[in-house]
């Protein structure tokens, strides 16, 4: 009884700790901009950095989760840190919108296709065949059930067509939604850190190698948040031939693999700037503009 009650203090006790570390947190570091150093994949989940350890942070685990949910940001975007929570025994560092995938957002990007039903035609004539005996009227009974059994394979294939449609469009939003949503680094400690250790000066320290917090660092880099002035006035959901149109002939064309989609990317060149345009199913979703 006395362990219980003792723990208890302890839990309460500890509560204003974590609070007043994350009042802390939250003045030093939310609404700031900061410039990143690494590519961030746009989920929820973000990057796990576990200071203090041999290896900070899981470059596999990095990797995988970029091929599966895309990129946020690139090395040198800038991004607005929107909310630091200290929740138990990590902190939760958020940029933009703290990445895609949190409550509320629809990440389902299957469409199912209900099979075309038997008309009541074909199920007669599947009932009647089996009773007839006369070779001619079972041979046009026969040949009727294969047309009417034609009839419903073409309207299943239209149906799947039309649902690969769909479910590439939604690929595609879901994708544009992940670009959009920010990211977050997730800076998970030994459970014997006490709340005093997480202060501003280990969160900067913890991610140095992955954040630039130098003044200025936010800059006007290009992100998904704040387009620059591009030419041509660029603007996401053009297609790949109004692209082609403002910008001229792209100087390369290349593609990758972002989860299930492909991202394809052409680069264009004008006499100041280097663009270079991203598209999914031949719909711009991302832009970059470096001058030169």
């Amino acid at each position: 009884m006395r362990r219980l009650a003792a723990l208890l203090l302890v839990t309460v006790l500890a509560r204003p700790a974590f609070g007043q570390t994350e009042d802390v947190l939250r003045s030093a570091f939310e609404g700031k901009t900061v410039r990143l150093k690494i590519e961030m994949p746009g989920t929820s989940s973000g990057i796990e950095d576990r200071p203090g350890t041999p290896r900070p942070l899981d470059f596999s685990q990095q990797s995988s989760r970029l091929k599966k949910f895309g990129t946020a940001y690139r090395p040198g975007d800038a991004a607005m840190v929107s909310k630091v929570h200290v929740n138990g025994d990590h902190i939760e560092f958020q940029l933009g919108a703290g990445g895609f995938g949190t409550m509320g957002d629809d990440a389902n990007t299957t469409v199912t296709v209900t099979p075309a039903p038997k008309t009541q035609r074909e199920k007669d004539l599947e009932d009647r065949v089996k009773s007839v005996t006369d070779p001619v009227q079972k041979k046009r009974m026969n040949d009727e059930l294969d047309d009417l059994r034609a009839e419903r394979k073409r309207a299943d294939d239209r149906n799947a067509t039309r649902a690969a449609e769909a479910q590439a469009i939604k690929e595609a939003n879901v994708m544009q939604k992940r670009i959009a949503g920010g990211s977050r680094f997730n800076i998970k400690y030994d459970r014997d850190v006490v709340s005093s250790q997480m202060t501003p000066e280990s969160v900067m320290a913890a991610l140095a190698d992955y954040v630039d917090f130098s003044p200025g660092s936010g800059g006007n880099a290009a992100t998904p948040y704040a387009q620059p002035a591009t030419p041509g006035g660029l603007k996401k959901g053009m297609s790949v031939d109004e692209v082609d149109a403002v910008m001229g002939r792209p100087e390369s064309i290349s593609s990758r693999a972002e989860g299930t989609l492909t991202v394809s990317m052409s680069t264009y060149r004008t006499r100041t700037s280097k663009v270079t345009a991203e598209f999914v199913e031949g719909v711009l979703i991302r832009f970059t503009v470096v001058s030169q």
